[in-house]
């Protein structure tokens, strides 16, 4: 153990592999009886590799995902005439586009509009489901919390708000996010223009405000456990129900830099409440945009949260304005 521990000083222990506790018996067996090490991922997490478990649910889960994984690759290297060296170059512009607006929410629309993008979504969005029970069983199955489960169900939330719940409440699914680097994010700038800047939006502000608070709190709280660490302070638990002097030290310096201190255990809980509200939050917004409110500038300067701009050429009309209580 070296008396000094920074960034650069990580301790990597390596013992006897370890096999994890008994499995229920109506579960599946582990795969890859003999563990293995790999000094590299130590440096980044545990070193031990195996024994994995998949189970019904991870299969399946990992087949559907993979379906849809191959339904895009394959869309999108037809989109440059299958050729492999286009399809790298052109990777981040590439995308697998939903069904144009006229076809509304047909289920079986033409596989080269649309059909195609249903297919990857609905593979994905099974898989993505399937993992999350995953999560769910397996935390049960160890006799955990089911914290990571819900924390996860918050992303799919939001992940949903974009490809189902807002194109349904619209009437189509081409109000849905396209598969694609480049063109998701040109989504996203239309979409705050069309709608008159997602900025208004307080619950995108919100979203913000629990996306940098989420990081911030995560970034103090590792830099304060490794900081402690030289007195046992990522032994947490032990912290938590008899405060040593890793925890002592950690609370002192918080009270002098912060102010306040959180606990060894409640800081854990602020910096999931804040991670989990991000997109939940977030969610909220897309959700309302174009079914409650039009514009979001005009819907801010209505509540005096931004102020009404002096028009620099009194003649032109704010195309915005002739388009209340029309849909789109």
């Amino acid at each position: 153990m070296p008396e000094y521990q920074n960034l650069f000083t990580a301790v990597q222990a390596v013992g006897p592999a370890q096999m994890g506790v008994p499995l229920p018996r109506r579960d599946s067996p582990r795969t890859g009886d003999k563990p293995f090490f790999i000094h590299l991922l130590g440096r980044f997490g545990n070193a031990q590799i195996g024994p994995i478990y998949l189970g019904s649910l991870g299969l399946a889960a990992i087949l559907l995902g993979t379906i849809s994984f191959v339904v895009i690759g394959l869309n999108m290297l037809a989109s440059v005439n299958w050729d492999p060296i286009q399809f790298i170059k052109q990777l981040p512009w590439l995308a697998l586009e939903p069904p144009p607006p006229q076809l509304g929410l047909d289920l079986t629309p033409p596989l080269n509009q649309g059909g195609w993008w249903l297919i990857a979504g609905g593979t994905l969005t099974a898989s993505i489901m399937l993992w999350w029970v995953r999560i769910y069983t397996r935390a049960r199955a160890l006799g955990m919390g089911t914290h990571t489960a819900w924390a996860f169900l918050s992303a799919i939330w939001l992940f949903l708000v974009l490809g189902f719940f807002r194109p349904v409440l619209m009437g189509s699914w081409g109000e849905a996010v396209p598969f694609g680097i480049f063109p998701h994010l040109d989504w996203t700038a239309a979409f705050s223009l069309r709608y008159g800047n997602l900025f208004y939006n307080p619950f995108h502000a919100l979203s913000i405000v629990f996306l940098y608070g989420a990081t911030l709190l995560f970034a103090m709280h590792g830099a304060t456990i490794l900081a402690v660490s030289r007195f046992g302070g990522e032994r947490e638990l032990e912290q938590i129900v008899d405060r040593g002097t890793a925890a002592e030290r950690a609370a002192l310096f918080w009270r002098w830099t912060m102010g306040f201190n959180a606990t060894m255990e409640s800081i854990h809980r602020w910096a999931w409440w804040f991670a989990v509200l991000c997109p939940l939050t977030g969610g909220i917004g897309i959700l309302l945009t174009g079914t409650v409110v039009d514009n979001w500038y005009l819907w801010a300067v209505k509540h005096g949260v931004a102020p009404m701009y002096p028009p620099v050429f009194p003649s032109v009309v704010d195309p915005a304005t002739l388009l209340q209580g029309v849909k789109p």
